[in-house]
């Protein structure tokens, strides 16, 4: 059987979305960064359909801003906005961990998440942040299977993307260190297997402290006439992304081994 246009077309959307979102996560478009739906179709030489339904999409994550007259804008998370992501994914793993029932560890699955966290420490630890956030990403995606509401699952994935949207731009001015990474992983990913909750809860502490601590540390770094969480402007903005692709090529979500940002 042939493939049907509507498939064609939302096959394209995701390749769209998909392309756009690793653009924004490996800092290629910067926070603020503004575009129609025309300049992106142009880019890609496709209609403006599957853009713009892949722009909305885009929106819908919260990853852009959408403007009637101006169009779309690559959305710029505060401090607070940041601080807020990590509270809220303390505050849900926390209930998941507390209960059992909502989590179904499945050992077939544990091989994979070890190479992903293994890969992420890797990456974490020699400073590349490009390939840190593809295996980051798909270690929590990973993981996020074990839990059975799937809903959970989603949001705590959107909720990880754009805490890394806020932070690239940020670690790529200041630089990366263990005051900033968190490299425990591996760690977390062994008291799963051993069904040891109290590592779990100690790991995911370890996590989210860092994230707050990090916080804290731009927050007190914020002076005068800077709206609070905001980028100082002691550096020039970065310089333009690079033209898209002029056809939409197949975008794989993240990489298998390392060499290209998720």
């Amino acid at each position: 059987m042939s493939p049907s246009g509507g498939v064609t077309r939302n096959t394209l959307r995701q390749q769209i979305a998909d392309a756009l979102r690793d653009e924004v996560l490996a800092g290629r478009l910067p926070p603020g960064r503004e575009f129609t739906v025309k300049q992106i179709a142009e880019q890609y030489g496709v209609s403006a359909t599957p853009v713009r339904e892949a722009l909305f999409d885009l929106s819908a994550q919260g990853l852009l801003a959408s403007d009637q007259h101006r169009g779309f804008q690559v959305r710029e998370f505060t401090v607070a906005d940041y601080r807020a992501m990590a509270e809220a994914r303390a505050l849900v793993v926390e209930g998941l961990f507390r209960n059992p029932a909502e989590v179904a560890v499945r050992p077939e699955g544990l091989a994979s998440i070890r190479r992903r966290a293994a890969e992420a420490v890797r990456a974490a630890k020699g400073g590349d942040l490009d390939v840190l956030i593809g295996y980051d990403l798909r270690f929590w995606r990973e993981l996020g299977q074990f839990v059975l509401n799937p809903y959970i699952a989603d949001f705590l994935t959107r909720l990880r993307v754009q805490a890394w949207v806020f932070a690239v731009h940020r670690l790529r001015r200041d630089g990366m260190d263990e005051n900033v990474l968190w490299f425990g992983h591996e760690e977390l990913v062994e008291a799963i297997a051993r069904g040891d909750h109290e590592q779990v809860h100690a790991a995911m502490h370890s996590y989210y402290a860092h994230a707050l601590a990090w916080a804290d540390r731009l927050e007190a770094r914020g002076t005068g006439a800077n709206a609070p969480g905001r980028l100082e402007p002691a550096e020039p903005p970065p310089p333009p992304p690079p033209p898209m692709p002029s056809k939409s090529p197949e975008f794989p979500e993240f990489p298998e081994s390392p060499g290209h940002c998720a």
